[in-house]
């Protein structure tokens, strides 16, 4: 007998159960050359496959379900960065608010909002309803948490997008130098397109 008391044995298994329930979904990576921990159940979580070359990072918030560096581009000094977004189901917006928000995050040399260059496409992914998002300019965004720095950043590309599951919707976003988002693009495109979600 290890001596524990009914008491203790209670809160226990209490700590526990509530940890279990407070798990957010996470997204599961194939990536062999950078292994992660799976977790213990697939069930209600979205999964995507790697693509070779990313560079798995720890998530820096709660809200941050995954996140990852893309190399630069021969001639670029900074790198790219990926991050998938779950902030719970009901929550982080409508698609169409998320993509007015990221627009404006892309400003012109006049320092508009880029409206007139962002692109937009729709498509499903295994049964998925995916929103995707493609707009070059002057990055002056931040996080999608609003705990980040605004910055300036000239000759960006940022490629987002909202995919929308039965536990609500996860959000992604690539921002980087043009050249290195144009270098990523495939690969950013092949990771949407291998969202599947396990209910």
């Amino acid at each position: 007998m290890l001596g524990l008391t009914p008491k203790i044995v209670t809160t226990l298994l209490t700590v526990v159960f509530c940890w279990a329930c407070g798990t957010p979904p996470t997204v599961v990576s194939n990536n062999t050359a950078a292994p992660q921990a799976q977790p213990t159940s697939a069930r209600g979580e979205i999964q995507f496959k790697t693509p070779s070359g990313w560079v798995s990072e720890r998530p820096t918030s709660s809200m941050r379900v995954s996140q990852y560096q893309l190399p630069a581009a021969e001639g670029d000094a900074d790198s790219a960065s990926l991050v998938v977004y779950y902030f719970g189901q009901g929550q982080g917006g409508s698609v169409d608010a998320n993509l007015e928000r990221w627009i404006g995050q892309m400003q012109t040399a006049d320092g508009k909002p880029s409206n007139s260059t962002a692109k937009t496409e729709n498509m499903t992914v295994n049964g998925l309803k995916v929103t995707l998002l493609d707009v070059s300019g002057t990055y002056a965004g931040s996080d999608m948490g609003g705990g980040g720095a605004t910055q300036s950043k000239a000759n960006y590309r940022m490629r987002a997008g909202v995919i929308e599951t039965p536990r609500g919707a996860y959000f992604i976003k690539l921002v980087g130098p043009q050249k290195t988002v144009s270098r990523w693009d495939q690969s950013f495109q092949d990771f949407v397109k291998s969202a599947e979600f396990k209910g």
